[in-house]
Protein backbone atom coordinates (compact mmCIF):
# COMPACT_ATOMS: atom_id res chain seq x y z
CA UNK A 1 0.00 0.00 0.00
CA UNK A 2 1.03 3.73 -0.72
CA UNK A 3 2.27 5.34 2.46
CA UNK A 4 0.18 8.62 3.31
CA UNK A 5 0.29 9.24 6.62
CA UNK A 6 3.00 9.74 9.52
CA UNK A 7 2.81 9.77 12.77
CA UNK A 8 5.85 10.61 15.55
CA UNK A 9 6.51 9.87 18.89
CA UNK A 10 6.96 12.68 21.12
CA UNK A 11 9.44 12.44 24.00
CA UNK A 12 13.16 11.94 23.03
CA UNK A 13 12.16 12.31 19.08
CA UNK A 14 11.04 15.47 18.67
CA UNK A 15 12.25 17.43 22.42
CA UNK A 16 15.15 16.49 24.13
CA UNK A 17 12.99 15.57 27.24
CA UNK A 18 14.12 12.07 28.14
CA UNK A 19 16.85 14.07 30.54
CA UNK A 20 13.85 16.36 32.20
CA UNK A 21 11.63 13.40 32.81
CA UNK A 22 14.96 11.68 34.57
CA UNK A 23 15.59 15.06 36.79
CA UNK A 24 12.01 14.93 37.93
CA UNK A 25 11.42 11.49 38.86
CA UNK A 26 14.10 11.20 40.75
CA UNK A 27 13.47 14.52 41.99
CA UNK A 28 10.03 12.90 43.43
CA UNK A 29 11.69 9.26 43.98
CA UNK A 30 14.21 10.80 46.77
CA UNK A 31 10.85 11.17 48.72
CA UNK A 32 10.37 7.95 48.93
CA UNK A 33 13.92 7.17 49.22
CA UNK A 34 15.90 6.55 46.31
CA UNK A 35 16.83 7.39 43.05
CA UNK A 36 18.26 6.15 39.94
CA UNK A 37 21.04 5.58 37.75
CA UNK A 38 20.98 7.09 34.04
CA UNK A 39 21.35 3.24 33.36
CA UNK A 40 18.48 2.49 35.56
CA UNK A 41 16.28 5.08 33.81
CA UNK A 42 16.70 3.63 29.96
CA UNK A 43 15.95 0.21 30.99
CA UNK A 44 12.06 1.83 31.37
CA UNK A 45 11.92 4.19 28.84
CA UNK A 46 8.99 4.49 26.79
CA UNK A 47 6.31 3.30 29.60
CA UNK A 48 3.81 5.91 30.65
CA UNK A 49 4.60 7.37 33.90
CA UNK A 50 1.74 5.30 35.87
CA UNK A 51 3.55 2.21 34.62
CA UNK A 52 7.01 3.56 35.00
CA UNK A 53 6.84 4.68 38.75
CA UNK A 54 4.96 1.29 39.40
CA UNK A 55 7.81 0.06 38.39
CA UNK A 56 10.28 1.14 40.63
CA UNK A 57 8.08 1.48 43.52
CA UNK A 58 7.61 -2.31 43.22
CA UNK A 59 11.51 -2.49 42.22
CA UNK A 60 12.37 -0.82 45.58
CA UNK A 61 9.57 -1.92 47.66
CA UNK A 62 7.17 1.16 48.32
CA UNK A 63 4.03 0.77 49.04
CA UNK A 64 1.62 0.83 46.19
CA UNK A 65 -0.64 3.21 47.71
CA UNK A 66 1.40 6.15 47.25
CA UNK A 67 1.67 5.49 43.31
CA UNK A 68 -0.66 7.72 42.25
CA UNK A 69 0.07 10.58 43.88
CA UNK A 70 4.17 10.42 43.07
CA UNK A 71 2.61 9.81 39.52
CA UNK A 72 1.13 13.45 39.37
CA UNK A 73 3.79 14.89 41.16
CA UNK A 74 6.62 13.47 38.10
CA UNK A 75 4.26 14.79 35.77
CA UNK A 76 3.26 18.21 36.88
CA UNK A 77 6.86 18.71 37.45
CA UNK A 78 8.36 17.27 33.79
CA UNK A 79 5.43 19.75 32.23
CA UNK A 80 7.05 22.96 34.39
CA UNK A 81 11.21 21.68 33.02
CA UNK A 82 9.06 20.88 29.60
CA UNK A 83 8.14 24.73 29.64
CA UNK A 84 11.18 26.60 30.49
CA UNK A 85 14.19 23.97 29.59
CA UNK A 86 13.32 21.99 26.92
CA UNK A 87 15.55 21.69 23.31
CA UNK A 88 13.89 20.78 20.05
CA UNK A 89 16.03 18.18 18.15
CA UNK A 90 17.64 18.37 15.46
CA UNK A 91 15.22 18.41 12.24
CA UNK A 92 12.36 18.86 13.32
CA UNK A 93 11.38 21.53 11.02
CA UNK A 94 12.84 19.52 8.14
CA UNK A 95 11.04 16.13 8.43
CA UNK A 96 7.69 18.09 9.12
CA UNK A 97 8.16 20.22 6.26
CA UNK A 98 8.74 16.87 4.12
CA UNK A 99 5.77 15.51 4.99
CA UNK A 100 3.58 18.39 4.96
CA UNK A 101 4.80 19.26 1.33
CA UNK A 102 3.86 15.73 0.27
CA UNK A 103 0.58 16.49 1.87
CA UNK A 104 0.89 13.39 4.24
CA UNK A 105 -1.30 13.38 7.25
CA UNK A 106 0.51 13.85 10.26
CA UNK A 107 0.14 12.65 14.05
CA UNK A 108 1.27 12.54 17.23
CA UNK A 109 1.07 8.83 19.32
CA UNK A 110 2.74 9.42 22.76
CA UNK A 111 2.77 7.98 26.22
CA UNK A 112 2.70 11.35 27.64
CA UNK A 113 -0.44 13.08 28.64
CA UNK A 114 -2.51 15.23 26.11
CA UNK A 115 -1.75 18.47 27.80
CA UNK A 116 2.58 17.80 27.47
CA UNK A 117 1.49 16.91 23.46
CA UNK A 118 0.04 20.51 23.67
CA UNK A 119 3.15 22.18 25.08
CA UNK A 120 5.54 19.95 22.93
CA UNK A 121 3.54 21.31 19.71
CA UNK A 122 4.02 25.19 20.28
CA UNK A 123 7.28 24.76 21.76
CA UNK A 124 8.08 23.13 18.64
CA UNK A 125 5.79 24.93 16.57
CA UNK A 126 4.42 22.13 14.71
CA UNK A 127 0.91 22.36 15.28
CA UNK A 128 -0.53 23.76 12.25
CA UNK A 129 0.82 20.28 10.82
CA UNK A 130 -0.93 17.86 13.45
CA UNK A 131 -4.03 16.86 12.28
CA UNK A 132 -4.65 14.26 15.04
CA UNK A 133 -3.17 13.23 18.36
CA UNK A 134 -2.79 10.28 20.39
CA UNK A 135 -2.08 9.78 24.11
CA UNK A 136 -1.86 6.02 25.45
CA UNK A 137 -2.25 7.99 29.58
CA UNK A 138 -5.64 6.03 29.90
CA UNK A 139 -5.62 3.43 27.43
CA UNK A 140 -5.82 -0.10 29.06
CA UNK A 141 -2.02 -0.89 27.70
CA UNK A 142 0.62 1.87 26.96
CA UNK A 143 3.67 1.03 24.52
CA UNK A 144 4.98 -1.95 23.55
CA UNK A 145 1.03 -2.26 22.90
CA UNK A 146 -0.26 -0.67 19.33
CA UNK A 147 -3.10 1.01 20.72
CA UNK A 148 -1.74 4.00 20.68
CA UNK A 149 -0.95 4.17 17.26
CA UNK A 150 -3.76 2.54 16.04
CA UNK A 151 -6.05 5.07 17.79
CA UNK A 152 -4.13 7.37 15.88
CA UNK A 153 -4.19 6.08 12.83
CA UNK A 154 -7.87 5.91 13.33
CA UNK A 155 -8.28 9.28 13.81
CA UNK A 156 -6.40 10.34 10.68
CA UNK A 157 -8.82 8.51 8.92
CA UNK A 158 -5.93 5.97 7.60
CA UNK A 159 -5.23 2.83 7.29
CA UNK A 160 -2.20 1.31 9.19
CA UNK A 161 -0.37 -0.02 6.67
CA UNK A 162 -0.35 3.25 5.22
CA UNK A 163 1.49 4.80 8.19
CA UNK A 164 5.31 5.48 8.64
CA UNK A 165 5.82 6.02 12.56
CA UNK A 166 9.01 7.70 13.76
CA UNK A 167 10.80 6.51 17.39
CA UNK A 168 13.58 6.93 19.73
CA UNK A 169 12.74 4.21 21.88
CA UNK A 170 12.97 0.25 22.07
CA UNK A 171 9.14 -0.29 23.30
CA UNK A 172 7.88 2.52 20.81
CA UNK A 173 9.20 0.88 18.09
CA UNK A 174 7.61 -2.40 19.16
CA UNK A 175 4.73 -0.87 19.38
CA UNK A 176 4.96 0.38 15.83
CA UNK A 177 5.53 -2.82 13.95
CA UNK A 178 3.02 -4.65 16.16
CA UNK A 179 0.18 -1.89 14.60
CA UNK A 180 1.66 -3.11 11.22
CA UNK A 181 3.60 0.49 10.28
CA UNK A 182 6.97 1.22 8.77
CA UNK A 183 8.71 2.21 11.63
CA UNK A 184 11.79 4.79 11.40
CA UNK A 185 14.00 4.60 14.52
CA UNK A 186 15.97 7.37 15.83
CA UNK A 187 18.02 6.37 18.91
CA UNK A 188 20.15 8.54 21.30
CA UNK A 189 23.36 8.84 20.26
CA UNK A 190 25.03 6.56 22.81
CA UNK A 191 22.68 3.94 22.14
CA UNK A 192 22.80 3.87 18.12
CA UNK A 193 25.01 0.80 17.37
CA UNK A 194 22.74 -1.40 19.78
CA UNK A 195 21.32 -4.60 17.88
CA UNK A 196 18.16 -4.28 19.24
CA UNK A 197 17.05 -1.36 16.26
CA UNK A 198 16.97 -4.49 14.19
CA UNK A 199 13.40 -4.84 13.93
CA UNK A 200 12.89 -1.44 12.69
CA UNK A 201 12.41 -0.75 8.73
CA UNK A 202 15.47 2.31 8.70
CA UNK A 203 17.22 3.45 11.39
CA UNK A 204 19.21 7.30 11.54
CA UNK A 205 20.71 9.18 13.39
CA UNK A 206 18.51 12.64 13.26
CA UNK A 207 15.37 13.61 11.64
CA UNK A 208 17.20 16.14 9.29
CA UNK A 209 18.66 13.41 7.22
CA UNK A 210 15.34 11.81 6.34
CA UNK A 211 14.75 12.77 2.75
CA UNK A 212 13.14 11.26 -0.48
CA UNK A 213 15.30 8.46 -0.84
CA UNK A 214 14.75 7.00 2.77
CA UNK A 215 10.51 7.13 2.13
CA UNK A 216 11.20 5.69 -1.36
CA UNK A 217 12.87 3.10 0.14
CA UNK A 218 9.84 2.47 2.80
CA UNK A 219 7.41 2.35 -0.25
Amino acid sequence: MQLDTVIFDMDGLLVDSEPLWAIASNEIFEEYGFRLSPEQHITTTGLRTREFVHWWFTYFQIPEINEPAAEEKILQRVLELVSTNCKVMSGVQHVFDFFHSLKFKIGIASSSPLQMIEVVMDLCGIKKYVKATASAEHLQYGKPHPQVYLNCAESLGSLPATCVAFEDSFYGMIAAKAARMKCVVVPEHKRYKEEKWGAADLKLSSLQNFNALHLQLLQ
